[in-house]
């Protein structure tokens, strides 16, 4: 007798808590510390995302004869802060239309402008169907696939997503054996100037470089400090809460790495970076005394030098930020993908993204030109 057709079945779970953390991690893998369920869970238990945040949480599910084999974490949106892929231009053109923007389905990690897996396991088609069977069974305007992997870019294509491109900018490992080496890469001026820039920054300072249970509970509170000051200034009001530190300081381990700059003991700036299988990212940052290039000194050379003695092959250091291409970061493309159920609202949106791709490759031809390591 022929095998019988295997039952394929998406559902929407409430959230990556409810997902056993093995299946997840299945899933996931364990090379991405944002896809983690250790990460993901720890933004719901903290209630740094939830219904009364605009982020509600619902992961798509895939399952096979009642085992998972795909999943991709998503959000219902109702606003489209904390996603660093700028879509407000579309919502006030479909509003203006007198369509509802929001909610929208969003697949991504929140607050993370870090590119990685979305489609997770060895269904993609049907998690995107699933997204789409969402969206337009809800009525919803729209979903959005942010800061996808450059391998799943097909997958999004072979459903007609529309693929959007942005700019951030990524250091590049190239077989240094120290700093030093890094540097002796660069044209001499901009080697000077980067030398000089390392030691005003940490002149009268001393600094710490943590790692996992090492981050004790002081240092979480200096660091919070730190955070709720940047947020403040950049967001209005900081998207992640202090419970969400506590949690993935005790849940996350050697994933953790905290460089503080101390004066007379009393640390004063601090940047968190989480460590993945072979790049260190850059994520939030904060201080309570203004120092000249200490922001550099903390995000970006010291993540430069502590990923060459981890060798680890890049760093990645957030969204935007063109002073990142004079200290050894490179222009890359990243690129995110969107379903548009509404035919005319989609033909629009596909003319922008069209526009937008040439000025972006344009852009990033010219920042080359500019990259400060020697010629030939």
């Amino acid at each position: 007798m022929a095998d019988r057709e295997r039952e394929v079945v998406a559902r929407i779970a409430g959230g990556v808590e409810e997902i056993p953390a093995a299946e997840w991690t299945a899933l996931a893998g364990a090379d991405d510390p944002f896809l983690s369920h250790a990460f993901l869970s720890a933004l719901e238990a903290s209630e740094s995302v939830g219904e009364f945040t605009g982020w509600t949480p619902l992961p798509l599910i895939v399952e096979e004869e009642g085992a998972g084999v795909a999943a991709a974490p998503a959000y219902l949106k109702s606003h489209s802060q904390g996603e660093y892929v700028f879509d407000h231009g579309w919502a006030d053109a479909w509003q203006r239309a007198g369509g509802d923007y929001y909610p929208k389905l969003q697949i991504a990690v929140p607050f993370t402008p870090v590119p990685g897996r979305r489609l997770l396991g060895s269904q993609p088609q049907a998690l995107l169907a699933a997204a789409e069977a969402v969206t337009t069974q809800n009525g919803l305007s729209s979903a959005h696939a942010t800061f996808i992997a450059d391998d799943e870019v097909a997958e999004f294509e072979a459903r007609r997503w529309l693929i959007r491109t942005g700019l951030q900018y990524h250091w590049f490992n190239r077989g240094y054996g120290s700093f030093d080496a890094f540097l002796d890469a660069l044209a001499s001026r901009k080697r000077k100037t980067l030398r000089k820039e390392r030691a005003q920054a940490r002149e009268g300072l001393s600094f710490l470089q943590l790692r996992g249970p090492d981050i004790e509970a002081a240092h979480w509170d200096a660091f919070w400090t730190f955070y709720q000051d940047t947020g403040s200034r950049k967001w209005g009001r900081p998207y992640l809460t202090r419970a969400f530190f506590d949690r993935i300081g005790a849940t996350m381990g050697d994933q953790l790495l905290l460089f503080l700059a101390l004066r007379d003991g009393r640390p004063i700036a601090g940047a968190l970076n989480l460590v993945g299988a072979d790049t260190l990212y850059g994520r939030y940052w904060g201080c309570t005394e203004e120092v000249p290039f200490l922001h550099f000194e903390l995000c970006y050379y010291q993540a430069i030098e502590w990923a060459i003695a981890q060798g680890l092959s890049s760093v990645q250091a957030g969204a935007q930020g063109e002073h990142k291409l004079a200290r050894g970061y490179e222009p890359v493309i990243t690129r995110s993908a969107h379903f548009i159920p509404n035919k005319g609202f989609r033909q629009a949106v596909e003319r922008f993204l069209v526009s937008e791709r040439v000025a972006i490759e344009h852009e990033i031809a010219l920042l080359r030109a500019e990259l400060p390591f020697k010629q030939g």
